[in-house]
């Protein structure tokens, strides 16, 4: 696993139960701002103990089922975690987007 890797996997493991994150936050914390792609490729192919279902796109919407082993486990997994959608069937990104800047702070 290269560094960059290791870092995206390490700032998923630290997203708490009923927060998301973006593939772009992630890339941006883990140094390399514009690599979102690269997030969602590490994603697909992450360990299975990683909460990989607490990341999502910008605008909140989930990726295509077949990045999780079963159709619908990731919205049913974050609905498990108290996470709510909208109409669209998009995480509701303002009030469950992950902010470790304001978590160091406390």
């Amino acid at each position: 696993m290269n560094e960059f890797a290791a870092k995206v996997y390490d700032w998923i493991a630290r997203i708490p139960a009923g927060r998301v994150a973006t593939y772009g936050q992630l890339a941006a914390l883990a140094g390399k701002p514009r690599a979102a792609r690269l997030v969602g490729h590490l994603v697909s192919v992450s360990p299975r103990n990683l909460s990989c279902h607490r990341v999502v796109r910008a605008d909140g919407s989930l990726p295509p089922d077949d990045v999780f082993p079963l159709p619908g486990l990731q919205r049913h997994l974050l609905l498990d975690e108290g996470v709510t959608f909208d109409m669209n069937g998009r995480v509701k990104i303002k009030e469950y987007l992950w902010r470790p800047d304001l978590e160091t702070k406390k």
